[in-house]
């Protein structure tokens, strides 16, 4: 059939013919042949970046890359980006031209296709790229740049200390470069939640073993290589400057031709609608992105009313008995066809988390409602090296991370740890600007591990062990995950030190309107819980703060920040809404602020007995968006008919007490 796709680059839109069931292999038919093919041929021509481009840009008609432009569906070609990519690194090659060939670039954006052009034409120009982390703060990566001697850094927001060359200063002549030489390596920031970057390099040898590495993958577990409509689509979610989203969505998925769809934003309906409209079929993400989905289906099942919950939880309890058979994969398509089409639709083949712990509760949602997630492992000093690739669910929802990939080797030593080895580890690492070779033997992770017929589960870090007062060491890894209880957004067990004790503290995330009632049943339920894990004697404190424990554009618990905000006191302890307070309290002013964005007025003057309709002049369209933004606050259901009844602040105030 022919496709019409829109055309990047002005003029007329052309046309591009599309076979019907060709999914871009070139010559071969399948896809093992084509993997084995293209694996071949970057050994044969050699291990360096110029063939690892060559090959990436190799099927020249096949989309690399998708975004949405209004109404309108953009597609962009590999041959397409590569003629980009040549002529971009002309014009960059002479912005830096006062730069020494072989020196550090850095590499400062977001993921898009900027990104990927700026990046190819640093190494294209001879220079190391640094990616750099734009999560960390802006004196970090100065620290990152002093201590690999970066020259230059090409952006698109910041400015550095060094020569700043901003992305729209690069633009695309007419002529291409004519590369002399190619650069030999790339450096990736460690994510610096230890507060401690470390710098880790990589050449297009320890790149071929990886992508080598995920060639076992397709072999072993057909449903990660599944198309849908002859596509197979990566959600850009993950951060190319990370190694998880460098390696196991950019590197290997551009090395076999697939396409990237461009995500605009962190928004959780536009995340949702990308994947729907461009009918993604691989989403690799963190822990924390799939748990903040699952409560998200949790609350909109819960608004869907009584009825309906009771529904979901019974078919659920029913697909779990039926356990790892074919009739509980096919009960799961079925039952929960609605469920798929109001979260990504029906093209999703393969979900990967990896990155930190994700609870079993969100896995065997994720696998209960007819999807696919698995959990997987890597380190920035190690790359990817491992994905459970089991499709059962019993073992999935058990957080396995499946078995080292080819090339790779693990163990666990005599403590725990998880020690790794293999050619895909980085060459070396640049710590406090010294230079160290890790790649020489087994690498110690600091993970603690364990291994159960072959598959291995990681149980938390060494580092973030506590000592609790018997001398025995707890995992918070273990421990927290257990005191999810209702009512508690997060949970962060931490050795904080007062005067000269290091005393073992629960901190425990809770929303700001909670009843005393229901905050006495909370502290009685974790203080049982303690009791059941013979932990009462080991864990001294507890501390409830209303602050949510993680922050900003953090994905994981940074226990370092946490414990220093425990330590000088910045954390707010939670204060239960006591209904001799009356109208004073957060709630109330909250409802306040409800109705001052639904009537556009300030909530200072907003009266709290005046009502709705005939004192504030609202209209039922104005009262009934309000009623929805309160149910998605508070994660209440407001029937129709009770609403009626609520037109003041005072009524809302009295409502919501009892329902929270």
């Amino acid at each position: 059939m022919l496709k019409r796709r829109v055309s990047a680059f002005g003029g007329t839109d052309r046309l591009t013919v599309k076979i019907m069931g060709d999914i871009g292999l070139g010559q071969y038919k399948s896809i093992k042949d084509y993997v084995q093919s293209k694996l071949r041929t970057f050994e044969e021509q050699g291990l360096t970046m110029e063939t690892l481009f060559s090959l990436m840009f190799q099927e020249k008609d096949n989309i690399m890359y998708e975004r949405s432009k209004g109404y309108r569906i953009e597609s962009i070609t590999y041959g397409e980006v590569e003629d980009r990519i040549m002529k971009k690194s002309l014009s960059l090659s002479r912005l830096l031209s006062d730069i020494e060939a072989g020196s550090v670039v850095g590499l400062s954006m977001d993921n898009s296709l900027d990104w990927i052009e700026n990046f190819w034409a640093i190494i294209i120009c001879g220079y190391t790229p640094l990616l750099i982390n734009l999560r960390l703060s802006q004196e970090m990566v100065e620290g990152a740049i002093r201590d690999c001697g970066a020259k230059a850094v090409v952006s698109d927001k910041r400015t550095y200390s060094v020569k700043t060359v901003m992305n729209e200063e690069i633009k695309r002549p007419n002529e291409r470069i004519i590369p002399e030489k190619f650069g030999t390596e790339i450096l990736v920031m460690t994510s610096g939640t230890s507060q401690h970057v470390k710098l880790c390099a990589y050449s297009a040898e320890e790149l071929f073993h990886q992508i080598k590495g995920s060639y076992g993958i397709i072999t072993e577990c057909d449903l990660i290589k599944r198309h849908y409509k002859d596509r197979l689509k990566l959600l850009t979610f993950l951060p190319f400057y990370h190694a998880f989203g460098l390696v196991a969505v950019y590197i290997w998925f551009s090395f076999f031709s697939r396409t990237f769809v461009e995500l605009k934003d962190m928004m959780p309906e536009t995340i949702t609608g990308t994947v729907r409209r461009h009918e993604v079929t691989h989403i690799f993400a963190v822990p924390l992105f799939w748990e903040k989905v699952y409560e998200q289906a949790k609350k909109t099942i819960h608004l869907r009313g009584e009825e309906t919950e009771n529904k979901f939880n019974k078919a659920m309890k029913l697909r779990y008995k039926l356990g790892d058979s074919a009739l509980g994969e096919a009960f799961s398509k079925l039952a929960f066809k609605e469920v798929r089409e109001n979260l990504f639709g029906e093209s999703i083949r393969f979900m990967i988390t990896g990155g930190s712990s994700i609870s079993t509760d969100a896995m065997r949602f994720f696998n209960g409602i007819g999807y696919h997630i698995a959990d997987g492992y890597g380190m920035s000093e190690i790359g990817i090296t491992s994905v459970e690739l089991s499709k059962k669910p019993s073992i999935l929802n058990d957080c396995y991370i499946g078995k080292p990939m080819d090339g790779m080797e693990y163990r666990i030593n005599a403590d725990g740890e998880l020690e790794v080895k293999g050619k895909a580890i980085a060459r070396y690492i640049i710590e406090d600007g010294e230079r160290k070779i890790i790649n020489n033997g087994f690498f110690q992770t600091r993970d603690l591990a364990v291994c159960d017929n072959g598959h291995y589960k990681i149980l938390g870090r060494r580092d973030d062990l506590v000592i609790g007062y018997s001398g025995e060491n707890l995992n918070p890894n273990l421990i927290e995950p257990e005191l999810k209880l209702t009512n508690v957004n997060e949970v962060c067990l931490i050795g904080a030190r007062e005067g000269a004790q290091v005393v073992p503290t629960l901190v425990i995330s809770v929303g700001a309107f909670i009843s005393e009632e229901k905050f006495a049943a909370l502290d009685k339920a974790v203080k049982a819980k303690l009791e059941e894990m013979h932990l009462s004697s080991e864990i001294r404190k507890i501390l409830y703060v209303s602050d949510r424990l993680i922050v900003g554009d953090e994905y994981k618990l940074n226990r370092i920040r946490l414990r220093d905000q425990l330590e000088n006191g910045r954390f707010t302890p939670v204060k239960p809404l006591n209904a001799e307070e009356g109208l004073n309290d957060e709630l109330a002013l909250k409802i306040k602020e409800f109705f001052a964005a639904a009537l556009s007025m300030k909530a200072e003057d907003i009266p709290k007995q005046a009502d709705f309709f005939l004192d504030l002049g609202g209209s039922s369209l104005d009262y009934f968006g309000m009623i929805s933004g309160l149910e998605t606050e508070f994660s209440v259901k407001i029937p129709v008919e009770q609403s009626a009844a609520l037109s003041t602040v005072a009524k809302f105030h009295e409502y919501l007490s009892d329902k929270l």
